[in-house]
């Protein structure tokens, strides 16, 4: 991505490398920038979509279609900068309005060197991904502006997203560690794939100290932290490039530590289960994907970011190297797979986002369920601690 700063809003062309081509006008950086086309359906929220490195690579494209009316604030980040490679919008406000607010989106865009278009139908950009799938797209403005067949021919020569191994560009280089609140429970080591900002929060809240490791951590250095459990989380690319994380899956499989992983962390788990993964059609992304959950047949909201998903039956129980496993969850929208859970080990997971920074709270009780595993297999911890 390529990008200069500057204020006026002159043309900007987004092209798909099907062809299709929208024009607008030039939003946040004027430049160029390529990446996957996908749509969030999320009203609200823009702020932590943008700063969630699940989106590394990838052009969104917003279905609402008024964005920044509230502004952009130091508060709601999900990590220390915007990973989306473009942003596609409608109706951007003009003047945002809102007592947090610190600036306006567009210069946050700017800021951070991110490629946006304004002024499209956004409302036909969505169903053309609807209708032909998630697609290579670039986005250009200023001088980055040529003939069609030019900007067309770019766009067929970026990278793909399947086969994309972008975990580690995102991930910590660094361990570091987010104290619990108040009372210490529990001990965990979470592996780094493309973490939110409130995920390791959420666990904290529960008196859970989380160890945040790299995405290249070894099994020894996740066990050198003496875990009580092992979190992997969220993040960008092609599951079938893990091969790293999911040997060190199996290692805590074997080990029966209790594991808990969220969307990439739950591709990871169905590939150490000896399941498959694909890529979706257009994927599920925003914060208002209906998911129910099998163990107790309650239907949940819930926030989404994923273009891939595990290849599991959905009805019956599977037999595994590490015992048997069944689908928990299941999206109402096309039953793809949502979440996993084995009976004979201590490991579940999911395919959303259960922190749900921004979006609806009611899939919190998974960290609950995390707790009870960890307590069920160091009971002594809990009763010391209570």
């Amino acid at each position: 991505m390529t990008a200069t700063h500057a204020k006026a809003a002159g043309p900007a062309v987004l092209v798909l490398e099907d062809g299709r081509t929208f024009r607008g006008s030039a939003y946040g950086a004027v430049g160029e920038t390529f990446g996957e086309a996908v749509f969030s359906t999320g009203m609200s929220g823009y702020q932590e979509t943008l700063t969630d490195p699940s989106y590394h690579r990838q052009v969104v494209v917003m279905t609402a279609p008024h964005v920044g009316n509230t502004g952009v604030n130091d508060d709601d980040p999900e990590s220390s900068r915007i990973w989306v490679s473009g942003y596609v919008v409608r109706d951007p406000a003009r003047r945002p309005s809102n007592w947090r607010s610190r600036r306006s989106l567009d210069e946050e865009l700017e800021r951070y060197g991110v490629v946006g278009i304004s002024g499209i139908d956004t409302r036909a950009l969505t169903r053309h991904l609807r209708e032909r799938g998630a697609m290579r797209v670039g986005i250009f403005s200023g001088a980055a502006i040529s003939d069609d067949a030019a900007l067309l021919a770019k766009v067929r020569d970026a990278p793909e997203m399947t086969g994309a191994d972008l975990a580690g560009e995102v991930a910590t280089k660094e361990a570091y560690v987010v104290p619990a609140i108040g009372t210490k429970k529990f001990t965990v080591a979470a592996l780094d794939l493309g973490i939110k900002g409130m995920t390791p929060h959420r666990m904290a809240e529960r008196g859970i100290e989380v160890h945040v490791l790299p995405a290249n951590a070894t099994v020894e250095d996740v066990y050198a932290v003496a875990p009580d459990g092992v979190f992997f989380s969220n993040g960008p690319g092609d599951p079938a490039t893990a091969d790293h994380q999911v040997a060190v899956a199996r290692a805590v499989l074997e080990r029966g530590t209790p594991f808990f992983g969220i969307c990439f962390g739950n591709q990871i788990l169905g590939r150490a289960l000896g399941f498959g993964t694909y890529k979706l059609k257009y994927g599920h992304r925003g914060i208002n994907q209906p998911v129910q959950d099998r163990t107790t047949g309650k239907v949940e909201v819930t926030a989404h970011n994923h273009g891939f998903a595990v290849d599991a039956p959905l009805d019956g129980v599977t037999d595994t190297p590490y015992g048997r496993v069944q689908v928990t969850h299941v999206c109402l929208n096309d039953n793809v797979v949502e979440g996993l859970g084995l009976l004979d080990r201590p490991a579940f997971s999911v395919q959303y986002h259960p922190e749900a920074a921004a979006g609806p709270h009611d899939a919190a009780y998974l960290f609950d369920r995390f707790v009870s595993l960890m307590s069920q297999q160091q009971p002594h911890q809990e009763n010391k601690s209570a």
